[in-house]
């Protein structure tokens, strides 16, 4: 197994932040970078050409959802840099999160009623009920699937617990996972670089634990996964990044709000995924330099305004006014999902752009103090 070629070019005084280059197959990211999403290989509403627009460096698809396709590059339509997922989060999303009400961040007053768990564990792998019918993914059925979609970075299959699981149940799960890591260590290529995933979910004991086991493994990089509470990403990273080596990226799996992308960069994660930018797009939540705004709103019917002051996406080159983007919205014009996404996804690269400038010329803590004064999401 070769590792994942990561340079550091500079670290920080003050926190765990540093700037890196990922070298890929398909190019090299400058991190810290934003990993767009893209689950089936390709970003909903946007067409292939207006990827690279957005700033997009590196994407991660999902394997579950791909299971038996190949050359996931060809679909996206695009030969950049690519991730794919496990699987082992759909694990979480058809079993615990159905069966507790939860996502995997857990969040007072926000459960739902709990439905049938769809998935079963065992020391074998996971068997999924899909339309009915069982569907087994044992960790090197996992591993072939993600050399057949071709990707250059892939992940070990892991289970994801739910916030609300116990200690008990939790450390079972994080010593399978470690069990289920040395056997994707040895079905995969030396061709695609194997981030072994970090769990132990809320427990701060369970997450040095692991993060000691996959440090201590092969693998070319380090993904830290599974649940949190709403205020314990930054405990979290704060008793895991210490145990991990310096040579090796650092990818957060599944978080990336604005605060959480700045606790993350001063943890010294390397590189995160979220769906915010696309997903919240879609529904018509915008991204703007005052704030997030949602532009369905009557308020934007007669706002001759452009999206976001000083934007460069091409939506915004465009001279798509809020207004326009208001209209096709109540419309449901399908152009609005992908402007609405164009604007997203080039704002949060820019963001990354932006601290990896200020990380570099020694303003980082200036850009936050002012970025997070004007950004008031949560």
């Amino acid at each position: 197994m070769t590792h994942q070629l990561f340079k550091i070019i500079k670290t920080s005084s003050t926190n765990r932040a540093r700037l890196g280059l990922l070298r890929t197959p398909h190019g090299v990211v400058h991190t810290p970078a934003y990993v767009m999403v893209a689950t089936r290989a390709y970003i909903k509403t946007l067409r292939p050409s207006d990827i690279r627009a957005t700033g997009t460096q590196i994407v991660i698809a999902n394997g579950y959802h791909l299971w038996g396709q190949k050359n996931a590059h060809k679909t996206l339509g695009v030969q950049m840099p690519m991730m794919i997922d496990s699987g082992g989060f759909q694990m979480f999303s058809f079993g615990a999160a159905r069966e507790h009400g939860v996502g995997k961040v857990l969040a007072r007053k926000k459960r739902v009623a709990s439905e049938q768990n769809l998935v079963k564990v065992s020391e074998k792998g996971l068997t999924f009920l899909e339309s009915g019918k069982p569907k087994f993914m044992s960790p090197e059925i996992s591993i072939d699937i993600q050399r057949a979609l071709g990707s250059d970075i892939i992940f070990a299959l892991d289970e994801c617990t739910s916030p609300l699981h116990s200690f008990a149940h939790t450390k079972q799960a994080m010593e399978r996972t470690h069990r289920w890591l040395k056997r994707c260590i040895a079905r995969a290529s030396s061709r695609q670089s194997l981030y072994g995933i970090i769990q132990g979910g809320r427990f701060r004991s369970l997450r040095k634990a692991s993060a000691r086991l996959v440090a201590s493994q092969p693998v070319a990089g380090i993904g830290i996964g599974g649940s949190f509470g709403k205020q314990e990403l930054g405990e979290t990273l704060s008793s895991v990044v210490p145990e991990l080596p310096e040579d090796k990226p650092r990818h957060l799996l599944g978080i990336g709000t604005i605060k959480d992308i700045f606790s993350a960069v001063e943890a010294g994660i390397d590189t995160m995924d979220c769906v915010i930018p696309t997903r919240e797009a879609r529904h018509g939540k915008i991204y703007t330099l005052n704030g997030p705004i949602d532009i369905r709103k009557g308020i934007f019917s007669g706002s001759r305004a452009n999206i976001d002051r000083a934007c460069k996406c091409s939506a915004c080159n465009q001279k798509i006014t809020r207004w326009k983007l208001h209209a096709l919205f109540r419309a449901k014009d399908l152009r609005a999902g992908r402007f609405a996404t164009i604007h997203n996804v080039w704002f949060f690269n820019n963001l990354l752009k932006n601290i990896r400038t200020a990380l570099n010329g020694g303003s980082y803590a200036s850009f936050k103090k002012k970025f997070l004064k004007r950004f008031d999401s949560s």
